[in-house]
Protein backbone atom coordinates (compact mmCIF):
# COMPACT_ATOMS: atom_id res chain seq x y z
CA UNK A 1 0.00 0.00 0.00
CA UNK A 2 1.65 3.58 -1.15
CA UNK A 3 1.85 6.20 1.49
CA UNK A 4 -0.74 8.55 1.41
CA UNK A 5 -0.54 12.12 1.81
CA UNK A 6 -3.57 13.27 4.24
CA UNK A 7 -4.27 16.65 6.53
CA UNK A 8 -6.87 17.47 8.68
CA UNK A 9 -8.20 20.87 9.32
CA UNK A 10 -10.92 22.43 11.73
CA UNK A 11 -12.01 25.34 9.90
CA UNK A 12 -15.18 27.77 10.43
CA UNK A 13 -17.93 28.08 8.64
CA UNK A 14 -16.71 30.84 6.40
CA UNK A 15 -13.40 28.42 5.93
CA UNK A 16 -10.96 30.24 8.75
CA UNK A 17 -8.70 27.85 10.07
CA UNK A 18 -7.73 30.75 12.94
CA UNK A 19 -8.70 34.30 13.59
CA UNK A 20 -6.56 37.81 13.54
CA UNK A 21 -4.00 38.36 15.87
CA UNK A 22 -2.54 35.22 16.63
CA UNK A 23 0.18 35.59 19.36
CA UNK A 24 1.71 32.63 21.81
CA UNK A 25 -1.39 33.71 24.25
CA UNK A 26 -3.19 33.23 21.86
CA UNK A 27 -2.83 30.73 19.24
CA UNK A 28 -5.86 30.66 17.12
CA UNK A 29 -6.10 34.05 17.43
CA UNK A 30 -9.19 37.19 17.91
CA UNK A 31 -12.52 35.66 18.11
CA UNK A 32 -14.88 32.73 18.92
CA UNK A 33 -11.93 30.80 17.98
CA UNK A 34 -12.16 28.09 20.65
CA UNK A 35 -14.89 26.72 18.56
CA UNK A 36 -12.80 25.26 15.78
CA UNK A 37 -11.75 22.60 18.31
CA UNK A 38 -14.42 22.28 20.98
CA UNK A 39 -15.83 19.17 19.48
CA UNK A 40 -12.28 17.37 19.97
CA UNK A 41 -12.72 17.79 23.88
CA UNK A 42 -16.36 18.23 24.78
CA UNK A 43 -17.79 15.34 22.42
CA UNK A 44 -14.51 13.41 21.86
CA UNK A 45 -16.68 10.16 22.31
CA UNK A 46 -18.70 11.30 19.57
CA UNK A 47 -15.74 11.82 17.17
CA UNK A 48 -13.50 9.13 18.57
CA UNK A 49 -13.22 8.01 14.88
CA UNK A 50 -12.16 11.18 13.55
CA UNK A 51 -9.70 12.04 16.42
CA UNK A 52 -8.02 8.45 15.85
CA UNK A 53 -7.78 9.45 12.27
CA UNK A 54 -5.51 12.71 13.09
CA UNK A 55 -3.24 10.97 15.19
CA UNK A 56 -2.29 7.77 12.97
CA UNK A 57 -0.03 8.90 10.55
CA UNK A 58 3.51 7.83 10.71
CA UNK A 59 5.03 11.56 10.39
CA UNK A 60 4.04 15.08 10.15
CA UNK A 61 4.71 17.88 8.24
CA UNK A 62 3.45 21.47 9.83
CA UNK A 63 4.70 25.35 9.08
CA UNK A 64 6.34 27.35 12.06
CA UNK A 65 3.44 29.13 12.65
CA UNK A 66 1.76 25.92 14.05
CA UNK A 67 5.27 24.93 15.79
CA UNK A 68 5.38 28.52 17.12
CA UNK A 69 4.50 31.89 17.28
CA UNK A 70 8.19 33.74 16.94
CA UNK A 71 9.19 34.61 13.02
CA UNK A 72 12.98 35.37 13.42
CA UNK A 73 15.95 33.39 14.91
CA UNK A 74 14.84 30.62 17.37
CA UNK A 75 14.19 31.04 21.58
CA UNK A 76 15.49 27.79 21.92
CA UNK A 77 13.51 27.70 24.88
CA UNK A 78 10.66 27.35 22.90
CA UNK A 79 9.41 23.86 22.46
CA UNK A 80 5.81 23.93 21.21
CA UNK A 81 2.67 24.48 22.32
CA UNK A 82 1.76 20.94 23.40
CA UNK A 83 4.09 20.56 26.40
CA UNK A 84 6.97 17.39 27.10
CA UNK A 85 4.67 15.36 25.33
CA UNK A 86 3.49 16.17 22.04
CA UNK A 87 0.36 14.33 20.59
CA UNK A 88 2.06 13.26 17.71
CA UNK A 89 4.03 10.55 18.83
CA UNK A 90 5.68 10.08 15.65
CA UNK A 91 8.31 12.14 13.28
CA UNK A 92 7.68 15.76 13.08
CA UNK A 93 8.47 17.99 10.37
CA UNK A 94 8.66 21.65 10.65
CA UNK A 95 9.33 24.46 8.40
CA UNK A 96 11.28 26.88 9.11
CA UNK A 97 13.56 29.81 7.60
CA UNK A 98 16.08 29.41 10.36
CA UNK A 99 17.86 26.03 11.62
CA UNK A 100 17.73 24.59 14.48
CA UNK A 101 18.80 21.24 16.03
CA UNK A 102 16.57 18.12 16.09
CA UNK A 103 14.40 18.34 19.36
CA UNK A 104 13.29 15.19 20.90
CA UNK A 105 10.72 15.31 22.99
CA UNK A 106 8.29 12.58 25.36
CA UNK A 107 6.09 10.17 23.62
CA UNK A 108 8.13 9.60 20.75
CA UNK A 109 7.58 12.81 19.24
CA UNK A 110 10.79 14.27 17.52
CA UNK A 111 10.87 17.85 15.92
CA UNK A 112 12.77 18.43 12.91
CA UNK A 113 13.17 21.63 11.01
CA UNK A 114 13.53 21.94 7.71
CA UNK A 115 14.56 24.91 5.62
CA UNK A 116 14.53 24.10 2.24
CA UNK A 117 11.09 24.23 1.71
CA UNK A 118 7.91 21.98 1.22
CA UNK A 119 9.31 19.16 -1.01
CA UNK A 120 12.16 18.45 0.77
CA UNK A 121 9.86 18.36 4.39
CA UNK A 122 7.83 15.76 2.43
CA UNK A 123 10.17 13.67 0.79
CA UNK A 124 11.61 13.61 4.44
CA UNK A 125 8.30 13.18 5.82
CA UNK A 126 7.63 10.15 3.76
CA UNK A 127 11.39 8.44 4.14
CA UNK A 128 10.35 8.97 8.17
CA UNK A 129 6.34 7.41 8.10
CA UNK A 130 7.47 3.62 6.11
CA UNK A 131 4.58 2.68 4.75
CA UNK A 132 2.25 4.78 6.76
CA UNK A 133 0.70 7.88 5.77
CA UNK A 134 2.17 11.18 6.40
CA UNK A 135 -0.19 14.38 7.62
CA UNK A 136 0.22 17.75 6.65
CA UNK A 137 -0.61 19.11 9.79
CA UNK A 138 -1.19 23.12 9.52
CA UNK A 139 -1.49 25.39 9.96
CA UNK A 140 -3.74 26.93 7.25
CA UNK A 141 -0.67 28.78 5.35
CA UNK A 142 1.38 25.64 4.84
CA UNK A 143 -1.92 23.81 3.81
CA UNK A 144 -2.46 26.12 1.03
CA UNK A 145 1.35 25.63 -0.06
CA UNK A 146 1.00 21.85 -0.45
CA UNK A 147 -2.55 22.09 -2.31
CA UNK A 148 -1.61 24.86 -4.87
CA UNK A 149 1.43 21.86 -5.84
CA UNK A 150 -1.22 19.31 -5.72
CA UNK A 151 0.36 17.21 -3.19
CA UNK A 152 -2.15 16.60 -0.77
CA UNK A 153 -4.37 13.23 -1.62
CA UNK A 154 -7.14 13.46 1.00
CA UNK A 155 -8.44 16.78 2.64
CA UNK A 156 -10.50 16.04 5.72
CA UNK A 157 -12.38 19.43 6.84
CA UNK A 158 -13.77 19.88 10.37
CA UNK A 159 -16.81 22.49 9.94
CA UNK A 160 -17.25 24.24 12.75
CA UNK A 161 -21.11 26.42 13.18
CA UNK A 162 -19.24 29.54 13.72
CA UNK A 163 -18.44 32.30 11.31
CA UNK A 164 -14.88 34.38 12.35
CA UNK A 165 -15.00 36.91 9.18
CA UNK A 166 -11.11 37.07 9.09
CA UNK A 167 -8.06 35.58 9.80
CA UNK A 168 -5.69 32.51 8.34
CA UNK A 169 -8.31 30.75 5.06
CA UNK A 170 -8.52 27.10 3.49
CA UNK A 171 -7.67 27.84 0.21
CA UNK A 172 -6.31 31.18 -0.58
CA UNK A 173 -4.51 31.16 -3.37
CA UNK A 174 -5.22 27.49 -4.42
CA UNK A 175 -6.17 26.88 -8.05
CA UNK A 176 -9.53 25.68 -9.40
CA UNK A 177 -9.87 22.02 -9.12
CA UNK A 178 -12.18 19.14 -8.45
CA UNK A 179 -12.91 17.64 -5.54
CA UNK A 180 -14.60 14.01 -4.93
CA UNK A 181 -16.67 13.53 -1.45
CA UNK A 182 -15.19 10.64 0.49
CA UNK A 183 -17.59 10.51 3.42
CA UNK A 184 -19.44 13.27 4.60
CA UNK A 185 -20.82 13.11 8.89
CA UNK A 186 -22.66 15.85 10.96
CA UNK A 187 -21.91 15.14 14.50
CA UNK A 188 -23.70 18.08 17.42
CA UNK A 189 -20.46 20.01 17.06
CA UNK A 190 -18.70 19.64 13.97
CA UNK A 191 -19.68 18.32 10.32
CA UNK A 192 -16.53 16.18 9.09
CA UNK A 193 -16.31 16.14 5.02
CA UNK A 194 -13.69 14.17 3.51
CA UNK A 195 -12.10 15.19 -0.17
CA UNK A 196 -10.19 13.52 -2.36
CA UNK A 197 -8.98 15.01 -5.16
CA UNK A 198 -9.17 14.18 -8.72
CA UNK A 199 -6.39 14.72 -11.08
Amino acid sequence: MSTKVVCDIAVSADGYAAGPGQTADKPFGDGPVDQLTSWMFQTPEENKAELDAITAAGAYVMGRNMFGPGRGEWDLDWKGWWGDEPPYHAPVFVLTHHPREPLVMGGGTTFTFVTEGIHAALKQAKEAAGDRDVAIAGGAATINQYLREGLIDELRTHVTPVVLGAGERLFDGVPSQNLEIVSARPASLVTHITYRFQR
